[in-house]
């Protein structure tokens, strides 16, 4: 970790906790920061302010009291999911304090570089294939950010010739001054966040504050697929790294059915450990990334041919009785549940879908449900995805959750048919998130091959 001095004796006031506020807050307290922790959730209910508050760290939960910005403080490291809207940050921009986010943090002491990956779909697929090939090649990658391990946490951990493999999202990316990855990667961009964001523009700006601090000795890969993409590649100092499916680019792309990059011929798409050609686009990706960082064919090949996928996000089970489970919950909109269908034979699958939805209809995935053997529907949204359904002429059965729709999906299904969860919908109606959602079909998963 370097020796970083910025905050040595400054206040600085962490904004919510969950993982990353925490790992914030102890980071700077290492650092000699005098830290003030402030969440809205009760301390009572509040393990992490209650062991942070035991390590001496000042803590004040169950609200946001504006006059706690009456202290002089230097820094505000907020939350990532605390919209810039909130009455304490609103006021923190005010007062002119700095207002960063916990991977700024973690770029400043990290000793490795940085590979940052962000984007609206692929992200978590496309940040552990680099890391598996950088592993498989020898390498050290070492997983942090969006994925689930706070980055200021890793970082603290990373030697010089480690590489940080960091997933990052766009409300991070906001809250960034010096941040500096040597490779940033967009896997696509898609209106999404815009509630937080407020327009497309805004959301595609926070994005590409990730290339911002670059410069010509660094890399930018893009999917050229997207013109949006090609627009933006003309607004970086980095050199641009392009990967498609659609065209030859000097880059990774996809030429009948190879994979190759820069001419070289890597591996065939088929051989690709998990479905779908979304998984073709953030496989080139990951190979763009992995070329770069200098990894051999053969090390890329064997990674992404052993690639099962990652859990929630069209993670394969297993059989039981010639039915193939796929567990994709994860897929909390339209355009992911389309993009996980497009990897199998539709009249095969049997769909499980439904959840908490924004009262849209589901017009967009008729034509994408055309032709699947059956649906399995439940959440709020059911009456909606209902009448897509009949739309598209697909019979469906009603199920009450998603152990339920396991159950009957199974009962339905003949050897060789292939039992998808991929709900296009939110989990908050029924499930506290899509990884309760997708361990409760996991585990009906499990007592199904049990009986």
């Amino acid at each position: 970790m370097k020796d970083v001095t910025q905050f040595n004796n400054k206040k600085i006031l962490v904004l919510g906790l969950a993982r990353s506020g925490e790992a914030a807050a102890r980071l700077l307290a290492e650092l000699g920061a005098i830290v003030t922790v402030n969440d809205s959730r009760a301390f009572d209910e509040n393990p992490s302010a209650q062991t942070l508050l035991e390590e001496g760290i000042k803590v004040i939960c169950g609200s946001h009291p504006l006059e706690l910005l009456d202290e002089e403080f230097s820094y505000m490291v907020k939350n990532p999911g605390i919209p810039y809207s909130n009455p304490m940050v609103v006021r923190a921009a005010e007062k002119g304090i700095p207002i960063i986010t916990e991977i700024e943090l973690a770029y400043l002491i990290s000793e490795a570089p940085i590979i940052g990956i962000t984007g609206s779909n692929g992200k978590t697929t496309t940040t552990t294939m680099i890391a598996n090939i950088l592993n498989q090649a020898g390498q050290t990658a070492l997983l942090s950010g969006n994925i689930g391990f706070p980055a200021s946490e890793v970082a603290q951990k990373a030697k010089a010739n480690d590489t940080l493999v960091m997933e990052l999202s766009s409300f991070q990316l906001m809250g960034t001054e010096t941040f500096h990855p040597h490779i940033a990667l967009i896997t696509n961009l898609m209106p999404t966040h815009i509630d937080y964001h407020g327009s497309f523009e805004n959301y595609v700006a926070a994005k590409w504050n990730i290339q911002k601090k670059m410069t010509s000795k660094d890399f930018v890969i893009l999917n050229f697929n997207q013109d949006l993409a090609k627009e933006l590649a003309a607004k970086t100092k980095a050199a641009i790294i392009p990967f498609s499916t659609k065209e030859k680019v000097d880059g990774a792309y996809l030429d009948g059915d190879q994979l190759c990059f820069k001419g070289q011929v890597i591996m065939k798409a088929e051989e690709i450990g998990v479905p779908g050609e979304h998984n073709i686009e953030n496989a080139l990706a990951a190979i763009a990334a992995a070329k770069i960082s200098g990894v051999e064919n053969e090390a890329i090949a064997a990674a992404l041919s052993h690639f099962s996928g990652v859990k929630h996000r069209l993670q394969f089970l297993g059989k039981v009785k010639g039915v193939q489970f796929y567990n994709d919950s994860k897929s909390t909109n339209i355009l992911a549940t389309q993009k996980a269908l497009s990897g199998f034979d539709k009249n095969k699958v049997i769909l499980i879908a439904g959840g908490l939805d924004r009262g849209n209809e589901f017009d967009e995935l008729i034509p994408d449900i055309r032709g699947v053997k059956k649906m399995v529907i439940l959440g709020e949204s059911a009456p909606r995805l209902k009448r897509a359904a009949d739309k598209a002429g697909v019979s469906y059965k009603d199920a009450g959750n998603v152990a339920d729709a396991a159950h009957i999906a199974f009962e339905e299904a003949n050897p060789g048919d292939i039992i998808l969860l991929s709900p296009a919908n939110a989990s908050w109606d029924m499930y506290k998130n899509f990884e309760v959602r997708g361990d409760e079909f996991i585990a009906a998963f499990e007592a199904i091959k049990g009986e």
